[in-house]
C-alpha cells in the first residue's frame, strides 16, 4: 500500500466538490460526524456504568470525544515522521493525519446499541434463541443470517455512515481508518489470530460499498477479507488507551477500585516519571486522578507512536496484524488494568443490572417491530401493528417500503431503529407498548 492513495480525500460516489479554503476534507468529515444525529444520541448510551447520582462518569459521547482527542495526537505524532520519510507526501501535513484519525475515532462507537456491549448480544440472541427471531431464517441467505445472529456495533457504525440517502458521505480515507475489521460476518476462513479478523466491519448490505472504498484506498485483499488501513491501528489504540485508563478512573470515583490501587496501577505505566511527592501536592481525588490520567495517556501515546513508526513497512505490506497496545512496552501493565477492570468494574452490580435489562428490552422491541415490518411487506397490518407503525420514524418506514418482499432489508431497517435508540428511550418505549 502507499500513503498517497491511503490518504485519498475522495467521497463516494465521486463528486466535484471543492473543499473549503479554511477546512480540509478530513476536517469536514469530523464536523459532519459531530453534528450528526447518531453522534448526539451517544449522550444517553451507556459506556460501562448507567448514570449514577453521586458523580458523573463517562457515556458513549464523552468517551468518543476523548478517544478522538487521543486519536488526533496519535495521528499527528505518526504523520510528522511519515511525511519526513516520504518525499511524495510533501503536499500533506501532520494535521491531515491527525484529522483523519480524529474523525474516525469520533465515529468509532456510532453503531453501538443501548445497554452497552450487552445490547449487541441481546440483538443477536433474538435471532438465535427467540422463536419469533428463529422463524425468520428461511427468508434470508446464509450470509444474511450470519449478520443477524452476530450483531456488531462496528459494522452498524459503517452502515450508519454510508446509509442512503441519510449517510454522511465521508472521505474514503476516514472510512478506511474507521474500519478496524475489514471482513464480513459470513467468513468461514476467518483467522482469529489476526486482530483485523477478530470481529467484522460491515454487513452484507454494505459489502459492495466497503469493496469500493478498499479499492480506492488500495487495501490488500485476500479472499473475503482485506488488510487494515494503517491509520485504523491508531484509532484502535486511542480506544484501547481511553477505555483502559478512563474506565479505571471511573471505577475509582465510584468506589469500585481503591484510590491506592488506582494510583499504583497508573504508576506502573509511568515508571520513573511517577513522583509521589509531586502527586501529594494535589488536594483531593479529582486533582490526583486528573494529573495521573494525563501523564499515563501521554506515555501510552508516545509508546504507540514509536511502535507504529518502527513497524511502518510491515503495516504497509499487510504483514503486521496486531493491536499496538499488545506490543508496546506497557502491554503487561495494561493487561493487569484490564483484568482488574473485569473483576471489579465490569461485574459491578449496577453494570450487571443494566445488561440484564437489555436482554429483556431489546428482544422485546425487536419482536414487536419485526412483526410490523413483516406485515408492511405483506400490506396486511392488524390494528395493533398500525399503531406500532406510527412509533417508527418516517425514514425507517420508507426503508422498509423501498424493499418489497426483501425480508433481510426489512430486518436491517428495524435493527437500525432499535439499535439507534438511547438507553432511556428503549426502556420507556418497551414499557409503553407492553402497558407497564
Amino acid at each position: 500500500m502507499n500513503w498517497s492513495q491511503l490518504l485519498s480525500s475522495l467521497r463516494l460516489p465521486a463528486k466535484n466538490d471543492q473543499p473549503d479554503q479554511w477546512r480540509s476534507a478530513f476536517e469536514q468529515d469530523y464536523d459532519r460526524i459531530i453534528f450528526s444525529h447518531p453522534f448526539r444520541r451517544l449522550q444517553d448510551k451507556t459506556q460501562v456504568h448507567p448514570l449514577p447520582v453521586e458523580d458523573f462518569v463517562h457515556t458513549r459521547l464523552t468517551h468518543s470525544l476523548e478517544v478522538s482527542s487521543v486519536g488526533r495526537s496519535l495521528g499527528k505524532g505518526v504523520g510528522e515522521k511519515i511525511i519526513q520519510r516520504h518525499a511524495s507526501l510533501s503536499h500533506f501535513s501532520l494535521f491531515d493525519f491527525g484529522a483523519i484519525v480524529a474523525a474516525a475515532s469520533l465515529a468509532h462507537d456510532l453503531g453501538n446499541p443501548p445497554f452497552g456491549h450487552a445490547g449487541e448480544e441481546a440483538i443477536s440472541d433474538f435471532f438465535i434463541h427467540h422463536e419469533e427471531g428463529k422463524s425468520l431464517k428461511p427468508f434470508v441467505t446464509d450470509s444474511e443470517w450470519a449478520d443477524l445472529t452476530h450483531f456488531e456495533g462496528n459494522a452498524q457504525g459503517f452502515r450508519l455512515l454510508n446509509q442512503k440517502p441519510f449517510g454522511l458521505n465521508l472521505t474514503v480515507a476516514t472510512l478506511g481508518a474507521f474500519t478496524k475489521y475489514p471482513c464480513p460476518a459470513y467468513f468461514p476462513e476467518r483467522d482469529k489470530s489476526k486482530r483485523s479478523q477478530k470481529k467484522f466491519g460491515f454487513f452484507n448490505s454494505e459489502k459492495e460499498i466497503f469493496s469500493s472504498v478498499a479499492s480506492e484506498l488500495g487495501l490488500i485483499q485476500s479472499g473475503e477479507a482485506w488488510c487494515r488501513h494503517p491509520l485504523s491501528y491508531l484509532v484502535e489504540a486511542a480506544d484501547d488507551i481511553c477505555y483502559g485508563i478512563i474506565d479505571l478512573e471511573d471505577g475509582c470515583r465510584l468506589g469500585l477500585v481503591s484510590e491506592a490501587e488506582t494510583i499504583e496501577l497508573m504508576a506502573s505505566i509511568l515508571r520513573d516519571q511517577f513522583n509521589q511527592e509531586k502527586l501529594n501536592r494535589h488536594i483531593g481525588l479529582t486533582g490526583k486522578l486528573g494529573v495521573l490520567r494525563a501523564m499515563t495517556i501521554n506515555r501510552l501515546v508516545d509508546e504507540c507512536v514509536a511502535v507504529f513508526l518502527e513497524e511502518e513497512q510491515s503495516i504497509l505490506n499487510g504483514q503486521f496484524d496486531k493491536a499496538l497496545t499488545d506490543v508496546i512496552s506497557s502491554q503487561k501493565e495494561l493487561k493487569t488494568i484490564s483484568q482488574i477492570s473485569v473483576e471489579k468494574i465490569y461485574r459491578a452490580r449496577s453494570v450487571v443490572e443494566i445488561e440484564a435489562s437489555g436482554h429483556v428490552v431489546l428482544p422485546g422491541l425487536l419482536q414487536e417491530f419485526t412483526s410490523v415490518g413483516h406485515a408492511l411487506l405483506q400490506h396486511r397490518l392488524t390494528s395493533k401493528q398500525k399503531n406500532l407503525k406510527y412509533l417508527l420514524p418516517e425514514e425507517i418506514c420508507w426503508a422498509i417500503e423501498q424493499a418489497p418482499e426483501n425480508t433481510y432489508a426489512m430486518l436491517r431497517a428495524v435493527i437500525d431503529f432499535v439499535s439507534g435508540l438511547t438507553d432511556r428511550h428503549a426502556l420507556t418505549l418497551y414499557r409503553k407498548i407492553n402497558g407497564v
